[in-house]
C-alpha cells in the first residue's frame, strides 16, 4: 500500500521570520525566536511551518534580496541557530520548509560583486542579464542624463520603475524587482549547477521542502522585445520564457527524491490561467504550486465555487492536489479585504472566521500566513518613515507596499510590542496602541476567541478529511450560499447577509451560532447530513 505523502493534505503556516518573534531582543523576529514559538504551532495545529528567507541579505526586499544563500543573515542567528530549529521543530512533529530565491540575487552577492570588477562580455557577467542600451526614445528617458542610449527595451520592474539600470561602462543589467536585485540568467550551467548545490546543502541540514520564488519567472524572452506600455502587473506573461523552465525542476526532482522523507518543492506559479499550473505539476516536476484564485477572489459565492471548479480541475490532470491560501507577506490581510467601506467594523472578522472552514473542507494543501489565527486586520496607517517596502520607495509614496501585512505578531501585554521583544524594544515595525485584545495570551483561554476557533477547525479537520475523496460534490444552494459535501460530512458557507436553510445533519463546526437549521449570513459550518 502506497502511503499519503505528508504535504498531500497537509497545513502550512507560514513564518515571516522578521515579524514573529525576537528572541534576541533586537526588534526582530529571528530563528531562536521561532523556535521559542513552536509550542504555539503545534498546538495550534498544523503540521509544517514555511519560513521566509532568513539568509544572510541587506534586507533591500525583506531578504528576498539574498547575499549568502549558505549561510543565516546573523540578525536572524547562525546556521547553529537553524540546525536547532530543524531538530526543535521536527521535535514537535512539524515539518520544516525554507524559502528558495532562484530567478535573482542581492547586489551584494559575490557573483555580481565579480560581474560589476569584470568587463562586458566576461563569464562573470554571463551570469546575469546584461545587455547594450537601446535607441534613446520613451524607453531611453529612463536612462541617466547625457546617455547615448536608453535601455535595452521598456520592461518595467514589479515593484516601479524601469526594469534596467545602467554601468559605467555602458552596459545595463536587467532586474524584474529592485535594483539591488539582478536577475540570474539561466541559460548558463553554472547557475543551474550553482542552484542543485544549494538544494543539497540544505536538505542535507534536514530541511523537508521548498517554496521557490518567482517560480515560472527564472527564463526571460530572449528576444527582449517592448511590451509597448503594458501595465507592469501583466509582466509575468510577455517577458517569461515559461517553456525552459521544466528541465531545472525535472533536475530539482531528482534531488529530493534521493532524500527520504517525502521532501517537496512548492512553487510560486503566476499563471494566465489555472489550466498552466498542472505544466509545473507532471510526475517528474513539482509536487505542488500555489493557487492564488482563493485569494484573490471577492467575497462571493458564485467567484469560490468558480475558484474551486477551475482549481480542481487544473490539477486533476496531473494527478496532483491543489492548495488554498487566503493571506500571506505579499498582500492585504483577509480580515481587512473582506470588509467593505463603510461597513460594520465586525463584518471583515466574520467573513475570514467563514472563510476557514470553507477552506479546510477542501481537498489539498492549505497555508496560513502568520496572525491570521490571531484574526490580525492589515495595518493601514503606518507612519510614512517607517515603511520599508520596495514597493513604496520604487513608487515615490504612490501605493503603500506590503508592511501593512508584515507588522511583528502580538504575543501578550497591553502595550507595544507585545510580547514580541523585550518589554521596552521598539520593533522594527510599528505595533498598533489597539491589539491587547489580539494577543495570543489574552485569546488563548477564550473560548469564543479566533485563535481558539482556529485550534478546533485544525483539530477537526486531522480527524475528518484524512481519507475523504479528492474532489467535491456540489449540493443545491442559494445563489449566496455554497454547499458542497465530500464523503460523509458536508461544508455550508453563506456570502450573503439573510440566514440560509443547511441540509438537516449532525453539525460539527460554525463559524457563528446557528438559529436552528438557519445558517446566518457570513457564516459557515460543517455537518454530517442526515440521509
Amino acid at each position: 500500500m502506497t502511503l499519503t505523502p505528508w504535504w498531500r493534505n497537509a497545513v502550512v503556516y507560514e513564518v515571516y521570520v522578521r515579524s514573529f518573534a525576537d528572541a534576541d531582543g533586537d526588534g526582530e523576529g529571528d530563528l531562536r525566536g521561532v523556535r521559542s514559538r513552536l509550542g504555539h504551532l503545534r498546538h495550534l495545529g498544523v503540521d509544517a511551518l514555511w519560513l521566509t528567507p532568513f539568509y544572510r541579505s541587506p534586507l533591500a526586499d525583506g531578504g528576498y534580496d539574498v547575499a549568502d544563500y549558505r549561510a543565516v543573515d546573523p540578525r536572524f542567528g547562525s546556521l547553529g541557530d537553524f540546525d536547532d530549529l530543524v531538530a526543535a521543530a521536527h521535535g514537535h512533529g512539524l515539518r520544516l520548509i525554507v524559502d528558495i530565491v532562484p530567478n535573482h540575487t542581492s547586489d551584494r552577492h559575490r557573483w555580481f560583486q565579480e560581474a560589476l570588477a569584470s568587463p562586458p562580455g566576461s563569464p562573470a557577467r554571463d551570469r546575469y542579464l546584461f545587455r547594450p542600451g537601446g535607441p534613446a526614445g520613451p524607453a531611453g528617458a529612463a536612462g541617466p542624463a547625457g546617455a547615448a542610449e536608453g535601455p535595452p527595451n521598456d520592461w518595467p520592474s514589479a515593484f516601479g520603475g524601469p526594469a534596467w539600470t545602467r554601468l559605467p561602462d555602458g552596459e545595463w543589467y536587467l532586474h524584474l524587482y529592485t535594483p539591488e536585485q539582478p536577475d540570474l540568467n539561466w541559460r548558463n550551467p553554472e547557475v543551474r549547477r550553482e542552484f542543485e548545490d544549494i538544494l543539497r546543502f540544505w536538505l542535507d541540514r534536514g530541511v523537508d521542502g521548498f517554496r521557490i520564488d518567482v517560480a515560472a519567472g527564472l527564463f526571460k524572452d530572449g528576444t527582449y522585445g517592448d511590451l509597448g506600455g503594458r501595465d507592469r502587473r501583466a509582466l509575468h506573461g510577455p517577458v517569461y520564457a515559461r517553456s525552459e523552465i521544466h528541465p531545472v525542476y525535472r533536475a530539482w526532482r531528482r534531488i529530493l527524491d534521493e532524500y527520504d522523507g517525502d521532501r517537496m518543492a512548492i512553487g510560486e506559479v503566476w499563471t494566465e490561467g489555472p489550466e498552466d499550473l498542472a505544466l509545473y505539476l507532471r510526475p517528474d516536476e513539482l509536487h505542488q504550486v500555489f493557487q492564488f484564485d482563493l485569494q484573490l477572489a471577492p467575497w462571493s459565492a458564485p467567484a469560490f465555487r468558480n475558484v474551486v471548479a477551475s482549481a480542481l480541475a487544473a490539477v486533476a490532470g496531473a494527478g496532483a492536489a491543489p492548495t488554498w491560501v487566503l493571506s500571506s507577506h505579499d498582500s492585504v490581510r483577509h480580515v481587512t479585504r473582506y470588509g467593505r467601506p463603510g461597513s460594520a467594523p465586525g463584518l471583515g472578522p466574520a467573513r475570514a472566521r467563514a472563510a476557514l472552514p470553507f477552506m479546510l473542507a477542501l481537498p489539498g494543501s492549505a497555508y496560513l500566513y502568520q496572525g491570521e489565527e490571531l484574526g490580525l486586520p492589515e495595518v493601514t496607517d503606518l507612519p510614512d518613515a517607517a515603511r520599508q517596502d520596495p514597493i513604496w520607495t520604487q513608487s515615490a509614496g504612490g501605493e503603500p507596499g506590503r508592511d501593512g501585512c508584515r507588522v511583528p505578531l502580538p504575543w501578550s501585554g497591553k502595550t507595544e510590542p507585545y510580547g514580541f521583544s523585550a518589554d521596552g524594544v521598539r520593533p522594527w515595525l510599528p505595533m498598533p496602541a489597539g491589539w491587547a485584545a489580539l494577543t495570543a495570551e489574552a485569546q488563548a483561554p477564550d473560548p469564543a476567541s479566533t485563535l481558539s476557533f482556529y485550534r478546533e477547525a485544525l483539530a477537526r479537520r486531522r480527524l475528518l478529511t484524512a481519507d475523504l475523496p479528492d474532489g467535491v460534490e456540489w449540493l443545491d444552494s442559494p445563489e449566496t450560499a455554497l454547499i458542497f459535501r465530500r464523503g460523509p460530512f458536508a461544508c455550508a458557507l453563506n456570502c450573503g447577509e439573510d440566514p440560509v436553510r443547511m441540509p438537516s445533519g449532525s453539525v460539527l463546526l460554525t463559524s457563528a451560532p446557528l438559529h436552528g437549521d438557519l445558517l446566518a449570513g457570513n457564516s459557515s459550518a460543517w455537518l454530517v447530513p442526515s440521509g
